[in-house]
């Protein structure tokens, strides 16, 4: 039996990581979540250029449609690579079939003149047609006059803001920073130690497998009032998977609960992007209910209809070659990896 629903949202993603699998080890073991960053995503992020980010985007969108997302809201780095990257990121996308809300996060790491490329790179893709917010990398990496220039610029354009917040100890100081600059449309990643009595506006993005993976602790979303959509930081795009997992420490931290909640932050990810809910995906498995998908894995997509065309048919995908796509990004992985 099958069953078909909307497409899956993912709510946060960094596509640029899909070269990242089999990377050389860091210079040295990282031992908190400040010298993963350090040692892991700031080298390999300044190792970037367009080519390698073509085809990341082209593999982390495959591998969401073989998931059944049908949209990805990516945050993106790149401080070699900025002009052009996100117009690289949409069209990688769009020739996959998925759809993309993207943003390119500032950070003054590099310097005020890299925060003003990035802001400069935000601006240009959306006011030329592309869909997207403005992204900040996080507080504790930005001044905050560049805090202040990314908020009002959003606000010029008309849209959202997509930040981490709180993802680690270190960016504790985020809420007083972020106060009177967040709105309703902006989107905050991670939260994990955001208190839960607060003041920032926006959609809370929690990433279940990701804080588990970097050990910065369970973010606990369902204390928050503010609505919860569920992402996978970079760690593919496997939202049914995403779904469980939430659920599961959930669970772990509250057995009185059920699923509801966990798939509740999942269907958030419509309100976030409306035009996945008009996408259609038939499933392996019917019913697609959170006390089946809970525990049923291995639940996969068998068609997908993104914009009325038929983009995954009896599970491949139609517009391109997923082993060209595969063997490209191997190319590209390993250029990423001599260089680091």
């Amino acid at each position: 039996m099958t069953a078909v629903t909307p497409g899956l949202v993912c709510a946060h993603h960094h596509l640029y990581s899909a070269l990242a699998r089999g990377m050389p080890a860091p210079p040295r073991v990282p031992t908190d979540f400040a010298s993963i960053l350090e040692l892991v995503w700031w080298r390999l992020d300044t190792a970037l250029d367009l080519e390698m980010i073509r085809w990341s985007a082209m593999l982390g969108a495959l591998e969401a449609l073989e998931s059944g997302t049908t949209a990805i809201v990516d945050h993106h780095e790149s401080p070699n690579a900025i002009e052009g990257s996100l117009d690289v990121i949409a069209e990688a996308c769009a020739e996959v079939g998925v759809r993309s809300l993207l943003a390119y996060g500032i950070t003054d790491r590099h310097g005020p003149d890299g925060a003003r490329r990035g802001l400069a790179e935000n601006e240009r893709f959306i006011r030329s047609g592309g869909r997207g917010l403005v992204g900040i990398h996080a507080a504790f990496t930005c001044s905050d006059a560049s805090l202040a220039d990314a908020a009002g610029l959003a606000r010029d354009l008309g849209v959202g803001v997509h930040v981490h917040v709180c993802e680690g100890p270190g960016d504790g100081d985020a809420p007083r920073r972020l106060a009177g600059l967040t709105r309703d449309d902006w989107l905050l990643a991670h939260c994990v130690h955001l208190p839960t009595d607060h003041d920032l506006r926006g959609t809370i993005l929690h990433n279940p497998a990701s804080n588990l993976n970097n050990a910065v602790g369970y973010a606990e979303p369902a204390r928050f009032r503010n609505p919860v959509a569920l992402g996978t930081d970079g760690i593919g795009a496997d939202m049914l998977g995403a779904f469980r997992l939430a659920y599961y420490l959930q669970r772990s931290s509250d057995v009185t609960c059920g699923p509801d909640p966990a798939w509740r932050w999942l269907t958030t990810g419509w309100d976030l992007v409306p035009e996945a809910r008009t996408d259609e995906v038939t499933w392996s498995y019917d019913p697609m209910d959170p006390w089946h998908v809970a525990f049923t894995p291995a639940i996969r997509p068998l068609r997908v209809v993104v914009d009325g065309a038929v983009v995954l048919a009896d599970g491949r995908p139609t517009r391109v070659d997923p082993d060209e796509i595969r063997a490209k990004a191997r190319e590209q992985a390993a250029r990423l990896h001599a260089r680091l």
